[in-house]
Order: structure tokens, then C-alpha cells, then sequence
């Protein structure tokens, strides 16, 4: 069955007791006080059940604070094996097949990769297509992210093998 990962700048326990993803990240790039809001993410999350609660970029804060993991960019490869050696699940964003495989190399446990449909300012969509060619490439879970908003669309991942799908306007 396709899980569930939500992303989120705002969270709140409504959301996540209506939506019950397995996944979700907490990702705020505008605050000051990200530790404060991440601490407060994480201990809302803790009364969601089989919830894994992540934070995006600071794989030191999420040991710190005990998070299940950390989200990591594109462009902090160099970070998985030291987030690894923290005991941290690890997700990392790719947007292309080489980025996908040496994730995996790397040691990462999930890959997002994306944007699959039309999502504002991310690029040309990769399509579906792609999607199955890159989930049949690897042993590395694979979690559907970009412009992801309707049950058409979930629906489609789930043909692909995909693990999961990310999203932000699918769970508002």
C-alpha cells in the first residue's frame, strides 16, 4: 500500500490526526526559531501512531531532539553518512537517476524524487513514466514528490511501485 508523507511549514495536530500519514516532515524555510517550531512538531507528533516525524536539512537537530530522521537536500549528499552514523533514517531529494543510485550508494533509506506533475517553479514535470523507470533502477524506497493534489494522481504513483508519495497542498 502507498504511504503517506506529509510536508509541512505549519503543522498541527488536526492535520495530522485527519490525514494520517506515515511520514511527515516539518519544513520551514522562512522562520528564525526552526528548533523551537521542530521541537514542538516533534512532540505533537509523538501522539500520532506508527508516525516517523522528520526534519528537513538539520540532521544534527533531528539527533538532538530526537527525531526518526532527517529530509536532506540535493545538495547534502556529503551529510548522509554523518547523519547515518547518528542512528537517523535518511531521506534524501533527487530529481535525477545518477541522484537516485548514489543516494542509495551513499547509504540513504528514502529518496524523494521529483516533481512528477506540474508543481509551481520546481521544473519540467518527470511523468509517471519516469517515475516506474527509476522505482524498476533501484532497492531504494521510492517516495513520489511534486505537484501531487488529487486522488487521480495518487492513484497513478500507486501503478508506478512507488513506496509513498510527498506532498504539501494534497493534505490542506
Amino acid at each position: 500500500m502507498l504511504q503517506k508523507y506529509l510536508i509541512t511549514a505549519e503543522p498541527s495536530y488536526r492535520q495530522l490526526r485527519k490525514y494520517k500519514p506515515e511520514f511527515a516532515l516539518y519544513r520551514n524555510k522562512e522562520t528564525k526559531e526552526y528548533a523551537f517550531h521542530a521541537q514542538n512538531f516533534l512532540e505533537m507528533a509523538k501522539y500520532i501512531p506508527n508516525l516517523k516525524a522528520f526534519l528537513h536539512q538539520e540532521y544534527r537537530l533531528a539527533y538532538k531532539l530526537n527525531a526518526i530522521g532527517v529530509h536532506l537536500t540535493s545538495t547534502q549528499f556529503e551529510s548522509i553518512e554523518k547523519a547515518k552514523q547518528l542512528g537517523l533514517e535518511v531521506i534524501v531529494s533527487t530529481h535525477t537517476k545518477e541522484e537516485v543510485l548514489h543516494a542509495e550508494k551513499l547509504g540513504a533509506d528514502y529518496v524523494t524524487f521529483s516533481p512528477i506533475f506540474t508543481a509551481p517553479n520546481k521544473g519540467e514535470p518527470k511523468g509517471i513514466v519516469t517515475l516506474k523507470e527509476i522505482v524498476n533502477a533501484t532497492t531504494i524506497k521510492v517516495i513520489a514528490l511534486g505537484g501531487i493534489i488529487t486522488e487521480e494522481h495518487i492513484k497513478e504513483i500507486e501503478k508506478s511501485g512507488a513506496f509513498a508519495f510527498a506532498s504539501i497542498r494534497y493534505f490542506y
